[in-house]
């Protein structure tokens, strides 16, 4: 496995570079990478759950580090690994995104009182048995308090009808009780080809393409993915739904 990673981190350099390169923008490249070295240089804690400020190109592979559970690697175009999922088995119902030191940046549980529509709850950090104090505290004095509520809602798209065209895949709530949605997921997740739109303006935040790569004859397949994440968004919160994507269309 620690050869096929190693692999991977080469891969998401070339490609990286071969991508400036068909593209021919000189001077785009020059503010990318002055991007991307101060995105480096900062530390790792920080870097996650941060808005970047100039395109983020990450590579997905869905698979875990850890040998004995499935799960996700996130690596940088330099081959820095970002973001890791290790408790990824079956149908979960809590999945922890965490940097690359192992450290929780987000947690996602499943929402039970929406009955048959699939939806998810995203929390700061790793929340574990302070959620149930968050319930009995109704204060909302606590600093704990505030910080382990939900900031993000997501629900499936649920077509009722046979012939239904529509290809929105999910939409994100800033609120469970919100009835105009943050952002919405269009695309298919199956292909790897999905975009995260802004529920307003309909531009485009974050989206996620294959990588059509062979190395040493064997493609990556949908296993291995880039995710774009453009200025203004959060590649942590974007990587969140990747995951919830994974969930609820795998």
């Amino acid at each position: 496995m620690m050869k096929r990673f190693l692999s991977l981190k080469s891969l998401s350099r070339t490609v990286h570079i071969n991508d400036h390169e068909e593209h021919g923008q000189d001077q785009d490249d020059d503010h990318d990478h002055q991007c991307q070295r101060k995105y480096d240089d900062d530390d790792q804690k920080d870097v996650v759950g941060r808005v970047a400020n100039c395109t983020t190109s990450l590579t997905v592979w869905r698979k875990s580090l850890v040998m004995s559970c499935n799960g996700f690697t996130v690596i940088d175009s330099h081959g820095n690994l970002i973001y890791r999922v290790d408790n990824y088995i079956g149908r979960p119902e809590e999945i922890i995104l965490m940097d690359g030191s192992g450290s929780s940046v987000l947690t996602m549980r499943r929402h039970k009182k929406l009955g048959l529509v699939d939806s998810w709850l995203v929390y700061e950090g790793e929340i574990g048995d302070h959620l149930q104090y968050c319930k009995l505290n109704t204060s909302g004095s606590s600093r704990s308090s505030r910080s382990k509520r939900p900031i993000f809602c997501i629900r499936k798209n649920i077509n009722l009808l046979i012939n239904a065209k529509s290809n929105v895949l999910a939409y994100v709530y800033r609120d469970t009780s919100d009835k105009s949605c943050a952002y919405v997921i269009e695309g298919s997740y199956t292909h790897r080809s999905c975009k995260v739109l802004d529920g307003c303006t309909k531009k485009v935040l974050a989206e996620t393409r294959r990588k059509e790569e062979i190395v040493g004859g064997v493609s990556y397949g949908v296993e291995v993915f880039h995710l774009i994440v453009h200025p203004g968004f959060d590649p942590g919160f974007a990587m969140a739904l990747v995951l919830l994507l994974d969930q609820m269309f795998s």
